[in-house]
This record gives C-alpha cells, structure tokens and sequence, in this order.
C-alpha cells in the first residue's frame, strides 16, 4: 500500500498501481456530505474485483524473482 500526498506523482517508483482510490475532499464532499468513510465503503463495493486481480497476477508474474 502506498500513499499519494499530491497530485504530481500518482505512481510510486517501482511500483504497478493494482487499485487507486481518490480520497481528497473533492471528490466526495458533496454527495456524501464530507464523510470519507461512507464514500469509500461505496467505492470499495463498486470495484472490478476481477480486474484489480487480473492486475495483481500480471504484477507479480512480471516481477523479479529472488
């Protein structure tokens, strides 16, 4: 898990983004009125499971072994 602070550098170095989730206050103010746990719980039921692990296995098939 990695943390974004700004809007510059949304991939970390070596890393391979799996899921992103935008949780700056614009982006949920509004309709779920500023509170950030109700908004995620929405996000996190509206995520393409099967796509987030299509990403994890190709990730991890492509890394470097030890």
């Amino acid at each position: 898990m990695e943390q974004v602070y700004d809007h510059h550098g949304n991939v970390g170095q070596g890393s391979t983004p799996l899921l992103v989730f935008d949780a700056w206050e614009h982006a949920y103010y509004l309709q779920y009125r500023n509170v950030r746990p109700d908004y995620v719980d929405r996000l996190w039921n509206l995520v393409n499971w099967a796509d987030v692990t299509a990403r994890f296995e190709a990730a991890r098939a492509a890394a470097p072994k030890l």
